[in-house]
């Protein structure tokens, strides 16, 4: 008698998750539903996002009776706490623009539930990710973008390490929305045509600045001043974790003959400088606590993707001191977020990675 491998299904009630718990058990693995609750829903002013809410609990237990596997919940609320949200104050604070996605899947999705599994004595992880994984005639696991690339989402999982990598599945990988949505039909479930999330989950009505001045007990704001490359005052604004490199919206400045955007953030004077679109354009810029999926000694050309949406440009990859890497633009690029990542592709796979410095 064939002994089925085990494998716990990372379920957050949405159909991309719900849909690999069904694909994994028509595999033949004996599947487990995990589902991970993160926030105190009791403490929110609002519902908590449309990812792992109480909603979704709900939705996830009925995909696992559907599907026929058990089903548990697991309280990550202080870590989620801890690793994510302190994260996520903590760099808008020092001027940065932080991703919680990222931080979330490294820390909680993938490095915690492994160590959970590893208590029922399973040591695989599925989750509903637009990615792949394949081995690189190295030996090294790299991630591969997914074949959606409107969903594909390799750029949040750049910094998983190789234990990691050979314990997961990634069973949409070759799979776009459309054909995700049709397998949940196929199968029954109940989330079929349940709507996506769009916002960071713990801040579903998308204001930052309300939530984060609440975590600090509203002393994190205060007022300052908006001024322009030669320093010269253009407005104000009601506290810099407000903004980030880049943006737009929100400035309060009139009478200028061209759209200004965030060129610089200085938490020290509280000061925010603006300047027209040409302003933000760079030609390159470093990164540090570079994860390395394949080793590279001498500078290398990549495809480097700087923010989630961005279509990516081919760059130079020189390897610096430690764990730092500079970056030159085959084309200048706009909008280098201090805090974002930069993520480094060969053929489509994740070949390395860093936090823009």
């Amino acid at each position: 008698m064939t002994v089925k491998e085990k494998i716990v299904i990372a379920m957050s009630g949405g159909v991309d998750s719900s849909v690999a718990a069904g694909i994994m058990k028509e595999r033949g693995f004996d599947a487990v539903g995990v589902s991970l609750q993160l926030w105190n829903y009791s403490n929110s002013d609002n519902r908590f996002g449309t990812c792992c809410s109480l909603d979704d609990l709900a939705d996830a237990r009925r995909v696992a009776e559907r599907v026929g596997i058990p089903y548990y919940i697991l309280n990550m609320e202080k870590k989620f706490k801890e690793e994510v949200v302190d994260y996520f104050i903590s760099e808008y604070m020092q001027a940065r623009t932080p991703i919680p996605c990222t931080m979330c899947n490294q820390k909680l999705k993938f490095e915690e539930l492994i160590h959970k599994a590893e208590a029922f004595g399973v040591q695989r992880i599925a989750t509903g990710h637009y990615a792949s994984i394949v081995k690189h005639s190295s030996g090294k696991l790299l991630v591969r973008r997914g074949r959606d690339r409107f969903k594909d989402q390799s750029y949040f999982l750049f910094n998983l390490s190789q234990e990691q990598l050979a314990r997961l599945e990634f069973p949409l990988g070759d799979m776009d929305k459309k054909e995700v949505r049709e397998r949940a039909r196929q199968l029954g479930l109940n989330v079929a045509e349940k709507a996506e999330s769009h916002e960071i989950c713990f801040i579903p009505d998308n204001d930052y600045p309300r939530f984060i001045a609440k975590q600090l007990n509203g002393q994190a704001l205060k007022e300052g001043e908006i001024v322009n490359s030669a320093g010269k005052v253009l407005g104000t604004h009601p506290g810099y974790p407000a903004f980030t490199i880049g943006q737009r919206k929100g400035l309060n400045i009139g009478g200028l003959k061209e759209p200004h955007f965030v060129t610089h953030i200085d938490p020290v004077q509280n000061r925010i400088t603006v300047g027209p679109k040409n302003e933000l354009a760079r030609p390159d810029c470093t990164v540090n606590q570079v994860n390395w999926n394949l080793e590279f000694s001498d500078p290398f050309r990549a495809e480097v993707q700087i923010r989630y949406r961005h279509q990516g440009v081919t760059s130079t990859v020189t390897p610096l001191d430690g764990s730092r890497a500079r970056i030159e633009f085959d084309e200048p690029q706009i909008s280098i977020a201090p805090g974002q990542s930069a993520v480094f592709y060969q053929d489509d796979c994740v070949v390395g990675g860093g936090w823009l410095e």
